[in-house]
């Protein structure tokens, strides 16, 4: 029934658009550099999606399992670890760009407060931004914060993704309330792209798909 509500779950990829969401990932992907000021910002010579999630949602984690390279971005148990945006550059394709966590940081206030206005810069700034993927814990649904992003999303005209995180760690009798509550939240968001993707990094769950999706975006 799921496919009847709005916001429904993307489709599995079919045998063409697993293949290019493969070849995508296929060849190196690099560690570019961490930015910390727009001025540092490489070129927009080409499309870039971002990653964007409240700290300790998982980010680090979906983009190892997505490029197949598990050390590419650091994962760690400390909130608020990834103080830059750090550019990562696909084979061909894409750059994949993973955003500071936002919402609570184990940092000094003026430090949030700094990745923040770097975070609001970014977003309403850069014209080759194709679409930002938001991360939701599948264990707690949308929170505040994350709605403060998607309406910072929405201002800023980017069109943004909810891609639930942690899939493998939610009961599935608990997972359709869940969706439920995600869909209420997304409904008040212009930006909103209308499918979700449910994931797990650890159990590879959904990561076809996402790769699929960001080898279509052009």
């Amino acid at each position: 029934m799921s496919e009847q509500l709005p916001f429904p779950l993307a489709d599995e990829p079919d045998l063409a658009e697993r293949e290019a969401g493969r070849l995508l990932f296929a060849g190196n992907t690099d560690f570019l550099k961490g930015v910390v000021a727009m001025s540092g910002l490489p070129d927009p010579d080409r499309l870039e999606i971002c990653f964007a999630g409240r700290s300790n949602v998982g980010k680090s984690s979906l983009i190892n399992a997505l490029t197949g390279r598990k050390g590419l971005a650091r994962a760690s148990n400390t909130p608020g670890r990834t103080q830059e945006i750090n550019f990562f550059t696909t084979t061909n394709g894409p750059y994949l760009v993973d955003l500071p966590g936002y919402g609570f940081a184990n940092a000094p206030v003026a430090v949030v407060a700094k990745w923040q206005r770097l975070l609001k810069s970014y977003l309403s700034g850069r014209q080759n931004l194709r679409r930002a993927f938001v991360l939701i814990d599948a264990r707690h649904g949308v929170k505040p914060v994350d709605d403060e992003i998607m309406s910072l999303l929405d201002s800023s005209a980017v069109t943004f993704q909810a891609v639930l995180t942690k899939a493998d760690k939610v009961k599935e009798k608990d997972r359709e309330k869940v969706l439920e509550q995600v869909r209420k939240a997304l409904a008040k968001h212009p930006a909103a792209f209308p499918e979700m993707v449910l994931t797990s990094s650890e159990k590879g769950d959904g990561i076809e798909t996402l790769r699929a999706i960001i080898a279509e975006l052009d």
